[in-house]
């Protein structure tokens, strides 16, 4: 059977995980190192080695730095991930992970917890909440007669996404609490200083799980690249592919977004650029978009520690900012005006 998609070479493969791989790395000291306190870099390795003794530093760099750079990885490699999924899914190239309504739900969800005086602890559990509401509002809506068309997806996520955002701001006016509206206004543009060793756990298991089983669909997303009537005739039941597909990109979408709030543009433009550099075959494709989502997200994040320091920037203001630009960039150089989409 021929294959759908032109595969690049296993060195080429390499090579760029090996790039990334040491631009995450670099980009994660560097998150450890630079802050409202500047530690220096040999103190930092010592801590994480072990070999630095109790102290302020020790205590910046574990308890505080650390599971924040961590979460960056985990959430910017799981946008990525999705991202280039979900736009296999619905031969979309301006899909992202939160095309479908996920993110819409999770705010509505949290900002019923704020206004209604749940409480801080509980507003990711809500988020959770609403965002498991909003996939099983646009599973309901897009599946008629057994099957699940593209069409019926997207548009069913635009809905609900549009219903969703209005039901939000609908709370957020209606509160009489000017706390209620910035807790909310700095959850949805995105954020990770809520990161803690115990938040962690719960995405990074999410995550490899995710990777784990995406990989193992890399195949059948490939067949989907060449259109719904070449997948079947190479023997692909798209319309239960695409379900299960769906409903587990949203699943990880879910459990990041309860984390990290609403961080635009990575599951967009990063897949996007990792398909120039490896092709649109997804078993190198995966891959190398979480590695590129994770270096990404970690500097995005430390720049939005730094460049305004000591008042923080969202950084879902600064995922946008810069990859809006480079994403218009993307779409200048692709030969199709597509953004490299195969």
């Amino acid at each position: 059977m021929p294959e759908p998609v032109p595969r690049t070479s296993p060195l080429r493969r390499t090579l760029v995980c090996a790039a990334l791989t040491a631009m995450l790395l670099t980009g994660a000291v560097a998150g450890l190192a630079l802050g409202s306190a500047r530690i220096p870099v040999g103190e930092v390795l010592a801590a994480l080695a072990g070999r630095s003794g109790p102290g302020p530093f020790t205590t910046i760099v574990l308890d505080v730095r650390l599971p924040r750079v961590l979460l960056a990885a985990v959430v910017g490699a799981g946008l990525a991930l999705v991202g280039a999924v979900l736009q296999a899914l619905v031969r979309n190239p301006v899909a992202d992970p939160y095309l479908l309504g996920i993110s819409s739900g999770a705010s509505t969800g949290a900002a019923l917890v704020v206004v209604f005086g749940i409480g801080a602890v509980s507003m990711s559990v809500g988020a959770f909440a609403g965002a498991m509401v909003a996939l099983l509002v646009v599973y309901a809506m897009a599946r008629r007669g057994g099957a699940m068309t593209t069409g019926r997806l997207v548009l069913a996520g635009v809905a609900v996404q549009y219903v969703l955002s209005a039901l939000t701001s609908l709370v957020l006016v209606t509160s009489s609490e000017k706390e209620h509206l910035r807790a909310i206004l700095f959850w949805t543009l995105g954020g990770l200083g809520q990161a803690r060793w115990d938040t962690l756990a719960l995405p990074a298991l999410v995550l490899l799980a995710g990777l784990v089983l995406l990989l193992a669909l890399a195949r059948p997303l490939d067949l989907l690249l060449v259109g719904e009537e070449g997948a079947t005739t190479l023997g692909l039941e798209v319309g239960r592919f695409r379900a299960v597909a769906f409903v587990l990109a949203s699943l990880v979408t879910a459990v990041l977004v309860t984390v990290s709030g609403s961080i635009g543009f990575v599951g967009l433009m990063v897949p996007h650029a990792a398909r120039m550099v490896v092709g649109a075959a997804h078993r190198a494709l995966l891959p190398v978009a979480a590695l590129g989502g994770a270096a990404f997200l970690v500097l995005a994040d430390l720049a939005a520690r730094t460049v305004a320091a000591p008042q923080e920037i969202p950084v879902g203001v600064l995922t946008a900012l810069t990859g809006g630009p480079f994403f218009l960039w993307l779409l200048r150089r692709s030969p199709r005006g597509e953004g490299a989409w195969a």
